[in-house]
């Protein structure tokens, strides 16, 4: 795959779009109030990573030709894998509750939530480390 952070974006753009739709227009009659809520605070964090991925996919993409250090590379293995390992666990743990499945999924929320804050450290910390000479 070319870039896989792009695709991935563009993956989860698609979803979050279609989804909220269906959601407004589909749900919002059938499911209460606090099922609803869920189901936007899941579509706005995965929006926001979905964003975030798509930067990550540019900046690799405007970088192709020139030399990344390796641990740059694994860098953003990391940081884009957490975001979308956070999307699944912590938007479609919402997106799950907010359907009617069992109650153990609210466990996995604060799990993606964790995996998120992990891509986003280490963000910071590639970006704040000299670089080798």
């Amino acid at each position: 795959m070319k870039n896989r952070w792009l695709f991935l974006s563009a993956l989860s753009g698609f979803f979050c779009i279609a989804f909220g739709a269906f959601a407004a227009h589909g749900l919002e009659k059938t499911l209460e109030p606090k099922a609803l809520a869920w189901i936007d605070t899941g579509l706005k964090y995965q929006m926001f990573h979905t964003l975030a991925l798509l930067g990550l996919g540019l900046f690799q993409l405007a970088n192709l030709g020139q030399n990344s250090p390796s641990c740059r590379a694994k860098a953003f293995n990391i940081i884009g894998g957490s975001w979308v390992l956070g999307i699944l666990l912590f938007s479609g743990s919402l997106y799950l509750l907010a359907l009617g499945a069992s109650r153990i999924f609210v466990w996995t929320t604060p799990i993606g939530g964790t995996i998120f804050l992990i891509g986003w450290a280490t963000l910071a910390y590639i970006s704040a480390r000299k670089p080798k000479s």
